[in-house]
């Protein structure tokens, strides 16, 4: 039921959503670097690797440059429209694309570069490569701010990939594999296209029971 969702509702969204983003792809090719999109390796289900489609909002090389695959807050690679198209995630819509082919899903874990996914312990990359990887998920939700999460963690970022943010995204990828249903699939769906709207809402809290908690993450949000 969900592939057959997913592969009629990407092909409808790229249906309804083409008009909106021709605008987008013009400014991109008239500014920046003008390219309009980027297709990145990624890991995917069974641990296969695709390549991941967005639209630009960095600098060509970007991966090669600075903190690599992570993004912080006010990143120099940013480029000018890029900032708003990731905070208002419309980078992520060429991904419907991932979509209909069947690469991706649209709830899962975020797909990975090889070299973050590396990071995962061998036992959190088999729960991972479970599931195709998605558009939104649980882990996308919590961390929908993590430059800003990252910059107040006030440590390495290695240190802080190695030691909090990726186990934690691993503990609530296995609880979404766990309580995997046709009903929280859908909630997922919702409280992403919510939280964009309400980025400062916890509605996830009501909707999602017993998700894991890191003291240490949560406290950060409630700053």
């Amino acid at each position: 039921m969900i592939i057959l969702f997913d592969f009629l509702f990407s092909l409808l969204m790229i249906l309804i959503l083409f008009p909106f983003a021709l605008p987008i792809i013009i400014i991109l090719l008239i500014t920046g670097e003008h390219l309009v999109f980027y297709k990145q390796i990624r890991i995917g289900k069974s641990g296969k690797e695709f390549g991941l489609i967005k639209f630009v909002t960095m600098l060509k090389n970007s991966s090669n440059m600075g903190t690599g695959d992570v993004t912080l807050k006010n990143d120099p690679r940013v480029l000018p429209i890029g900032s708003f198209l990731r905070k208002t995630k419309i980078n992520e819509i060429p991904q419907l694309i991932n979509i209909l082919i069947g690469e991706m899903s649209f709830v899962g874990p975020r797909p990975m570069t090889p070299r973050n996914f590396k990071i995962y312990t061998p036992d959190e990359q088999s729960v991972i490569t479970k599931m195709k990887p998605g558009l939104t998920g649980v882990g996308s939700i919590i961390f929908r701010d993590e430059e800003e999460i990252f910059e107040k963690l006030n440590m390495p970022l290695e240190q802080a990939l190695k030691e909090i943010v990726m186990p934690y995204k691993a503990q609530l990828e296995k609880w979404y594999l766990d309580n995997l249903n046709l009903g929280l699939y859908a909630k997922i769906i919702f409280i992403t296209a919510w939280v964009v709207v309400f980025p400062n809402s916890n509605l996830h809290k009501k909707w999602l029971k017993n998700l894991p908690v890191n003291k240490q993450i949560e406290n950060i949000k409630n700053q």
